[in-house]
């Protein structure tokens, strides 16, 4: 058996993946760290890293970009390796997760599922084909998630860089701009409202036409298997930084 720490164990997402946990014959959770200790647990729950008593196998980390920070410095003091699943990280923080992977395996998705990361290799294909269309992307969630744009939305975003030689950049506030739309941009915009669980579109918007991708998730679910997924391969890996397409071959 695999033994599994949850850090943000109490909030949406860590239930969900301690409920697929109790249920696995893979994996057993050892312990949870999360700072809300109301909720009742049949595991042991710490609110503070310092007063984990016992080592385990892998990490799972759904939380907020600070407590992942946290449970981060634990893992690198203690050799145990972790799957990020928490978004919103500054620059800053983002270095700090690299850095952490020359010492220890780090898994790191904006997104767990695996139609996602289909999404992601379809607009690194498309958008070179259609360079001359207006790039838009609409992310929608519901009213309790903190960062904006989401994680995935962002990732995205970069892949349609990265596939046009980084020669656009990314708009998110046309509040405070008088001018019509640069070629070069990628609109992003967000939606927060009720529990919208994550829906991912990408326009390719023509004089004449729109090509569009969208994905939508029904259930948190999907993040959570992806992350137990995730979870198991991450244990068998050396020191480094590790994603979806790793663990994926497609």
């Amino acid at each position: 058996m695999i033994n599994v720490l949850v850090n943000g164990c109490n909030g949406k997402m860590g239930q969900v993946v301690c409920s697929l946990l109790d249920k696995s014959e893979t994996f057993q959770i050892q312990c949870g760290v999360d700072k809300n200790l109301s909720i009742e647990n049949n595991f042991p729950v710490y609110d503070d890293v310092s007063k984990i008593t016992s080592k385990p196998d892998v990490i799972i980390d759904f939380c907020i970009p600070i407590a992942t920070i946290n449970i981060l410095d634990y893992a690198v003091t203690t050799g145990i390796p972790i799957v990020i699943a928490t978004t919103g990280f500054t620059d800053e923080q983002e270095n700090i997760i690299k850095e952490a992977s020359k010492k220890i395996p780090i898994f790191k998705s904006a997104n767990m599922s695996f139609d996602i990361m289909i999404m992601k290799k379809l607009v690194s294909w498309l958008a070179p084909l259609m360079k001359d269309t207006d790039i838009e992307i609409i992310e929608s969630h519901h009213n309790r998630k903190i960062d904006s744009p989401s994680g995935t939305a962002q990732m995205l975003a970069d892949t349609i860089n990265a596939s046009l030689d980084n020669k656009l950049y990314c708009e998110y506030n046309r509040h405070d701009k008088h001018e019509k739309r640069n070629k070069n941009e990628i609109g992003m915009s967000s939606i927060r409202g009720g529990n919208i669980v994550g829906e991912h579109t990408v326009q390719f918007i023509g004089d004449f036409e729109t090509f569009e991708i969208k994905h939508t998730s029904y259930s948190r679910n999907v993040f959570a298997e992806g992350s137990l997924k995730a979870a198991e391969f991450i244990v068998k890996q050396k020191p480094g930084f590790y994603s979806m397409e790793d663990m994926c071959e497609i």
